[in-house]
């Protein structure tokens, strides 16, 4: 086991657990609304990869406005000593 992986054993259990939890919670949703199996079974795994690529632009993007000049930001005057 490599050390990164060793070192947040604990993190990369919970994100396995929640992704499973996830996965289960969305096949029964989409069960339930379409009432078939393999429907359900293919929009449970296909909407954590949609999110997945959408929250990487999602943070791109966040990144670009953090790093980017405040629009119509002005200086603060020093103050008088």
């Amino acid at each position: 086991m490599s050390r990164y992986a060793r070192r947040h054993r604990l993190t990369l259990q919970k994100t396995a657990s929640y992704y499973v939890m996830h996965i289960t919670v969305a096949m029964a949703v989409a069960y339930l609304v379409t009432g078939d199996a393999i429907t359900a079974i293919t929009l449970s795994l296909l909407e954590p990869t949609v999110q997945a690529v959408a929250f990487f632009f999602h943070e791109k993007a966040w990144a670009r406005r953090v790093a980017a000049p405040a629009v119509g930001a002005v200086e603060a005057a020093p103050e008088p000593a």
